[in-house]
């Protein structure tokens, strides 16, 4: 089991470090190997994705990942800045299912900016299409204005581009999603504005049809954000495009009381994944050993799960991180009164310990 160390900027390298801890004492046999990505990468080879830190990535059978961005290189051109690493990786990999848990552990209920009433019980599985859409969709750029009331000015324009192969693929990971939990399925789109997610709605309704257990509803976009903080455990299993899914999965990620405890993973068409903790780098907190490495531990629990198929190993991570909340042990991000204030260290020491109890 060859997982490929990529700890990245900002805090990065502090809540991979407590990742690492915790699989050192899991008693598998991890061939672990650490590259340089982001800021780092930029800075020791003049590249956000070094070519021997891709090469590492496409060699591992997982990707364990910390976090991209730094101010320092915000100047840069848009190619050679840090978060270009993780695009050119998800690009590379072939990456393009993008599951985020959001869960609400009872202790954290008082947490979260809901009442607990609204939020306590929340299980939701946010599945993203992640390699199409905005985000990769060509032709991009800056151009003189060929039309309209401001012709003749610049402007910037992207293009929003889905192929009917990658949303019935991306569909077929959501529905099977679906028929291990509720069996409930919501497709997100725009479809009423943009011609893209018109696209995408028939498609999912195409695929719906192999799948008859599942029930499927369509949601707008803006439809989806209100419901989320409305009444958010009405839904189980979310599908959606890349930009869609990257902001209503920061939204529910705020759900769980932090963004700090939000896990994710990134598949291919074999299960070889990329996992990372849905937050930052967060640099403004980097070096003061505070950031919350709970969202990278339980990352490490979905790569034994979803990639090495080790369900039991994936149980334990998941029980002793519960157990240290249960003892009261909180980072800052999710310290309320009445429980302790730990660092990222001391969290992670805890989840070891918990883990040998």
């Amino acid at each position: 089991m060859k997982i490929a160390i990529l700890p990245g900027d900002g805090i990065g390298p502090e809540i991979i470090e407590q990742a690492v801890k915790v699989l050192n004492v899991l008693g598998e046999s991890f061939e672990l190997e650490t590259a340089p990505v982001g800021g780092a990468g930029y800075a020791a080879h003049g590249h956000p994705l070094p070519e021997g830190t891709l090469a590492l990535a496409k060699a591992a059978d997982a990707v364990l990942f910390g976090a991209v961005g730094d101010y320092q290189y915000d100047n840069l051109e848009r190619a050679l800045r840090p978060e270009q690493a993780i695009l050119g990786l998800r690009k590379q990999l072939g990456l393009f299912g993008n599951l985020r848990p959001a869960i609400l552990y009872p202790e954290l209920a008082g947490a979260s900016t809901l009442k607990p009433e609204v939020v306590s019980g929340l299980d939701i599985l946010i599945v993203r299409e992640l390699t199409g859409d905005i985000y990769f969709g060509q032709p991009r750029g800056v151009r003189e204005c060929p039309d309209g009331p401001f012709k003749g000015q610049r402007e910037g324009f992207d293009t929003m581009r889905y192929a009917e192969g990658e949303i019935r693929r991306i569909a077929h990971v959501a529905f099977q999603a679906a028929q291990k939990r509720g069996k409930r399925l919501t497709s997100v789109d725009k479809a009423n504005v943009l011609e893209t997610f018109q696209f995408w709605k028939d498609i999912v309704t195409d695929v719906h049809k192999e799948y008859p257990d599942v029930a499927l509803d369509h949601m707008y976009v803006d439809n989806a954000a209100m419901q989320l903080v409305r009444a958010p455990k009405k839904f189980d299993v979310i599908v959606t495009g890349n930009m869609f899914g990257d902001i209503l999965s920061d939204c529910a990620a705020m759900l769980t009381g932090s963004i700090g405890m939000l896990p994710s993973a990134s598949l291919d068409a074999n299960n070889k994944g990329l996992y990372e903790p849905s937050h930052g780098s967060a640099p403004d907190i980097a070096g003061k050993g505070i950031a919350n490495p709970l969202a990278t531990i339980l990352s490490a629990a979905m790569m034994l799960r979803y990639t090495f198929n080790k369900n039991e190993q994936a149980d334990r991570i998941e029980t002793a991180v519960k157990s240290v909340l249960a003892q009261g042990l909180r980072t800052a991000d999710i310290f309320e009164p009445g429980t302790t204030k730990v660092g990222t260290a001391e969290m992670g020491n805890a989840v070891v310990k918990a883990l040998a109890a």
